[in-house]
C-alpha cells in the first residue's frame, strides 16, 4: 500500500489553486546498490489524473527524470466551495494512490 497524498485545494477569486504531494521513491532504474553493486530496478510514477467533480481537468504520463516524492501544483478555474478535488497515481509495477479533498 503506498503511503497518503497531501492534497490542498483553496479558492482565490475564481481560481483554485491545488497543491499535491504525492510519497514515491522514484527510482529510475540506472542506480547500483552501495552494499551488493546490483542495479536497483526502475519504479516511477507513469500515470496522474487530476479531477474535480468527477471531471478529469488535468492528466500526465510521467518517467523516471520526475524526482522522489514529486510535488504537482495547478490552478482550475470555474469551481467552487465544497466541490471536491481527487488525485490518483499508477505507477509502473501496477501500484496505485489516491485522494481526495474538498474545497473549502
Amino acid at each position: 500500500m503506498a503511503e497518503p497524498m497531501k492534497v490542498r485545494a483553496q479558492l482565490s477569486g475564481d481560481l483554485l489553486n491545488i497543491k499535491i504531494l504525492m510519497s514515491h521513491i522514484m527510482e529510475t532504474g540506472q542506480r547500483k546498490d552501495p552494499r551488493t553493486g546490483q542495479m536497483i530496478l526502475a519504479h516511477y510514477i507513469q500515470h496522474v489524473s487530476v479531477g474535480l467533480n468527477d471531471k478529469t481537468v488535468m492528466a500526465a504520463q510521467w518517467g523516471p527524470a520526475i524526482s522522489k516524492d514529486p510535488f504537482l501544483g495547478l490552478k482550475v478555474k470555474g469551481a467552487k466551495s465544497g466541490d471536491k478535488v481527487t488525485v490518483k497515481w499508477e505507477d509502473n509495477k501496477g501500484e496505485k494512490n489516491s485522494a481526495e479533498a474538498t474545497v473549502g
